[in-house]
């Protein structure tokens, strides 16, 4: 898309000789960005199927269908005023007027990226190349990927894992939570920040901060679920998990500027909420599965060996893969994600 890409090198950044002033400020791109972010998170407490309670925990399968319906339906709303915003200014003709195909592209919607969406995964993956060693060697969760049957999954299916998504709660984290966040904090709202001429450092960070500040109402609803929990607790578990969704809404921006693929952020952001945070410190350790052989007890101890059972090596391996996939990231940070697709040039 050359000539996208030339369309907003002159409208949105202006490189060529004439300045052409914004159609719109940042202040009014933030401003829209929290009204949608308002747009998607108040529904869950206009109603008593949605709002949680201390009979009634988020995790419902009845809540979780509630809410995607309503997320659903306010990422449809959302997205059509970024995109009525996006082709609604200028005059008929005007060679800085976008057109509907360039709005599509700037909300991400195509060119697909399928290319872009598997190289940033690989990227993505890297960072978690020793908790990757530690499910799928230690925990040996490659069993249940090629259909042999294990604890927790006894049905042995060919990529068994995949059908959790039958499961409501793994669906909302998995999928539905990862699209619909991404179609808003990312198809719909940094394009609006293009639109306002933000710079690319910003517009790499209000999206994010936004992004970050929408998941605080999980604390609301831990606290209503877990009254026991005191509030200090509360607080600082809502502290952390703004940090981490604000870092990685950085990151996933990031991504989507360079390859202007919404399927590629949808992929990566379902990724890392089936991996979690990596851990950073312990050992690397299993529990001993039923019917399963333990090692023998020595002589010289007079109790069992403690479940689950921690490997020296496997501590080791775990932590140089981890140091190995963030240097890799690091590396190819740039090159993986360079794309004809790109929606801005990242100087």
């Amino acid at each position: 898309m050359p000539a996208v890409q030339g369309l907003i090198d002159k409208y949105i950044f202006h490189k060529q000789q004439q300045e052409i002033p914004p159609p719109i400020s940042t202040g009014f791109a933030v401003f829209t960005l929290i009204a949608y972010t308002i747009i998607y998170v108040a529904p869950f407490y206009l109603s008593s199927l949605t709002r949680p309670s201390a009979t009634l925990s988020r995790d419902a399968p009845s809540v979780i269908r509630a809410r995607i319906t309503s997320v659903s339906l306010s990422c449809l709303i959302c997205s059509v005023v970024t995109f009525l915003l996006l082709t609604g200014h200028g005059k008929e003709g005007d060679p800085t007027r976008l057109l509907n195909r360039d709005a599509i592209h700037m909300m991400g919607y195509f060119p697909i990226g399928l290319a872009e969406t598997v190289n940033s995964l690989l990227l993505t993956a890297g960072l978690f190349l020793g908790p990757l060693f530690e499910h799928l060697l230690v925990e040996r969760g490659w069993r249940a990927w090629v259909g042999l049957p294990t604890p927790d999954m006894p049905r042995a299916r060919v990529l068994g894992p995949l059908f959790e998504l039958e499961d409501w709660a793994s669906w909302r984290n998995f999928v539905a939570g990862p699209v619909t966040e991404e179609v808003l904090f990312r198809g719909a709202a940094v394009p609006l920040l293009l639109l306002a001429h933000t710079p690319v450092r910003r517009t790499v960070l209000l999206s994010p901060v936004v992004f970050g500040l929408a998941h605080l109402h999980h604390a609301y609803e831990f606290s209503v679920t877990n009254p026991h929990v005191p509030k200090w607790q509360v607080a600082i578990r809502s502290l952390l998990q703004f940090a981490y969704t604000t870092l990685f809404g950085c990151y996933a921006t990031f991504l989507y500027l360079r390859t202007g693929s919404l399927l590629a952020v949808c992929v990566v952001h379902s990724f890392c909420n089936s991996m979690g945070l990596p851990r950073f410190y312990g050992r690397v350790q299993r529990e001993w599965n039923e019917g399963e052989e333990k090692p023998a007890i020595p002589s010289s101890s007079s109790s069992p060996p403690s479940a689950p059972q921690g490997n020296l090596l496997w501590t080791i391996a775990y932590y140089i893969l981890l140091f190995v996939g963030a240097i890799y990231w690091y590396k190819h940070l740039w090159s993986q994600t360079e794309s004809a697709n790109a929606l801005i040039t990242i100087p």
